[in-house]
């Protein structure tokens, strides 16, 4: 269920999530059996390790600069750019300084 200070409103995405000292925060704003969009507030040093999605994986930087690794390759996106990590492709995220953003994944 969506909460409801998220419908037919403005949201904004870096004020709805804080960053929490030495972690990775997340935070659903919306989740249907179609896709989701996911906040993340990551601190300095943190990240998520490689991985896989069966589907597409679209980042949109809200604050900051991160580095993600996709298919071996870095790559450096800052507030307000977007990246599209393919299905089944491996990628990792890092902090290389405090960021957030926020992930689509449409399925």
């Amino acid at each position: 269920m969506i909460p409801s200070k998220f419908l037919a409103r403005p949201l904004d995405l870096a004020g709805i999530i804080k960053y929490s000292s030495d972690s990775v925060v997340s935070k659903t704003v919306l989740d249907k059996k179609t896709g989701t969009l996911t906040l993340f507030a990551f601190d300095k040093g943190q990240g998520l390790s490689e991985h896989t999605s069966p589907y597409d994986a679209t980042v949109l930087i809200v604050e900051g600069n991160a580095e993600l690794v996709i298919a071996g390759k870095v790559v450096k996106a800052a507030a307000g750019q977007l990246v599209i990590m393919p299905a089944t492709v491996p990628h990792s995220v890092r902090a290389v300084e405090r960021f957030k953003m926020l992930l689509i994944m449409i399925r």
